[in-house]
């Protein structure tokens, strides 16, 4: 992202995984909304910023623009082929738009009905969708022939109401508060290659000498190979392939060693139903790292990559965090922000889980508490999803 985007400016953009029955994460939706709804804006410009995170032949990207001049631009731009559109249900039912939504067809773009038809929409442009998008809480009125997504979701249990209601895939978060182990429940089991990441971690924490560090390791060689595969990925821009755990840690040193089995620990469940978490996670970390960047101490920049990587980490082990953060070393400042919510990193989650939630308000109320304007936490959100794309 070396060159900014204006347009960023005079955005809130929040972003959510659309996903399958299979709990597989089919695609990211970026949600733009205008600041000021009298604002000219640019939509080549809104594309460009786009393309620079999902460029054509990229995963696919479902654009949901809140804003109808805004995404009559976008309709007459024709982005590249990976984007998909949501189109509200009124705009394709006025005959203005049927050629420019007929040549996104044409182009090779997906095309997602948003919400209720309430007037006829021509066959041949109806033709055009293949999706109808709804939210969970509104009355179903779904159009026949097309597949059907509900949005709006937050916690596991609205995703399974979601797929019980029929829907092939959904737009939110399997996640909501703060996990609770419920009273009388039993205690979960944490598998057996997370184990050795949480112990890896204390010994890197405790200062540990590398022998007993890869006797640790060899308990489960397919970590050993998905620790190099991370470090060796484009994303952390390393000079020299790391070839052995020996050799990262001469390279890396114990602290950003600490960051990179913090990075395995939150991806490395085996459960299926996990995997839209372990998406959220590391976007989290990702972007709480990138907001950071203006900061001078490095220190500071590390920890809230932990933070965000680890906000999440109470809904994979099944564990509250007073209790998980007992056996994973963690930063006092991170423990506080996780345990306590309490701290100076509260305030970049409190923005993180606004994003998340596609909440103009709560964006608007969270960066003013920071003291950041718009353009530099939209660049950061579109760095961080870059970045989380290529460690994929």
């Amino acid at each position: 992202m070396s060159h900014p985007h204006s347009i960023l400016g005079a955005l809130a953009l929040g972003y959510a995984p659309m996903i399958d029955r299979q709990h597989l994460v089919l695609a990211t939706r970026l949600t733009v909304f205008p600041l000021r709804p009298d604002a000219r804006l640019e939509a080549a410009e809104l594309l460009a910023a786009v393309a620079e995170v999902w460029p054509a032949g990229a995963k696919p990207v479902v654009l949901n623009v809140l804003s109808e001049s805004l995404l009559e631009g976008v309709l007459a731009a024709q982005p590249s082929a990976n984007i998909t559109l949501e189109l509200p249900a009124f705009m394709a039912s006025d005959a203005a738009h049927a050629a420019p939504i007929q040549a996104l067809k044409k182009n090779g773009n997906a095309l997602i009905l948003k919400g209720r038809a309430l007037s006829a929409i021509a066959p041949e442009v109806l033709a055009c969708f293949k999706q109808q998008v709804q939210d969970l809480h509104d009355e179903p009125a779904p159009v026949a022939g097309l597949a059907q997504l509900l949005s709006g979701l937050r916690g596991a249990d609205e995703v399974e109401a979601g797929f019980r209601r029929g829907a092939g895939a959904v737009l939110g978060w399997p996640v909501a508060e703060a996990y609770e182990h419920p009273e009388g429940a039993p205690k979960a089991e944490i598998q057996a290659d997370l184990q050795v990441i949480m112990q890896l971690m204390a010994q890197v924490d405790q200062g540990e000498d590398v022998e007993k560090m890869e006797a640790t390791l060899k308990r489960d060689p397919s970590l050993a190979f998905k620790l190099l595969r991370y470090m060796n990925s484009a994303a952390f821009g390393l000079s020299v392939e790391v070839s052995s755990f020996r050799h990262a840690l001469m390279l890396l040193g114990y602290a950003r060693l600490k960051r990179w089995l913090a990075l395995l620990l939150t991806t490395a469940s085996k459960d299926h139903a996990m995997r839209p978490v372990m998406y959220g996670a590391l976007r989290r970390g990702l972007l709480m790292e990138e907001l950071a960047q203006g900061m001078d101490d490095r220190e500071m920049r590390e920890e809230m990559f932990i933070c965000g990587l680890f906000s999440l980490l109470d809904h994979m082990l099944k564990q509250p965090f007073a209790k998980l953060l007992q056996s994973i070393p963690v930063p006092e400042r991170v423990r506080q922000a996780l345990v306590d919510s309490t701290g100076p990193y509260l305030p970049y989650l409190a923005l993180v889980r606004a994003i998340e939630a596609e909440s103009v308000f709560d964006y608007r109320q969270a960066a003013e508490a920071l003291m950041l304007d718009a353009g530099e936490i939209n660049h950061a959100l579109l760095r961080a999803l870059a970045k989380a794309q290529q460690l994929e």
